[in-house]
């Protein structure tokens, strides 16, 4: 199967130990130790915009601005290396990343579209109803909006 015809999964990932272990699911269930894999993998990770920061920072303070986006920038940039690191111990080098701003449930419902992903897999962080509510639900939004199967990951309970 050629790379143009192969079906894409697109892993969301941020800096939480729920998204690395989507991540990994997704490897050990979609991308078997083969040479040939049946799926084109891609990474997404979604850097929130620094407008929110702004009122943190004094109006007009540029060093402020620019401290808090390379901030963003490195947490993106070790995310990223981080998954790439977990593809690698599985033997998974044929690895597509994307890095882009803004609102998750926006970048994953358009880099879906972008790439016209047959699968999207994230993590679910276990939030309750009450903070879920306030904070909004990820997973829950691209469920409900992304043009594709949407797999939902959620961690081992502990054992006890």
């Amino acid at each position: 199967m050629s790379e143009t015809q192969k079906p894409v999964i697109l892993v969301a990932v941020d800096e939480s130990d729920h998204s690395f272990h989507a991540l990994k699911w997704s490897l050990d269930n979609f991308f078997a130790p083969a040479e040939d894999h049946n799926f084109k993998l891609i990474i997404v990770h979604a850097v929130v915009s620094p407008a929110p920061y702004l009122g943190l920072v004094q109006i007009g303070s540029s060093e402020s601005l620019k401290a808090v986006e390379e901030n963003l920038k490195r947490s993106a940039a070790s995310t990223i290396q981080k998954a790439k690191e977990i593809c690698s111990s599985k033997s998974i080098d044929d690895v597509s990343t994307e890095v882009s701003q803004g609102d998750p449930r926006n970048v994953l419902c358009e880099a879906v579209d972008k790439h016209r992903a047959s699968i999207l897999v994230l993590g679910s962080h276990g939030y309750g109803a009450i903070k879920r509510a306030v904070l909004g639900s990820v997973s829950d939004y691209c469920a409900h909006h992304c043009h594709c199967n949407v797999i939902i990951i959620k961690n081992p309970k502990p054992q006890r």
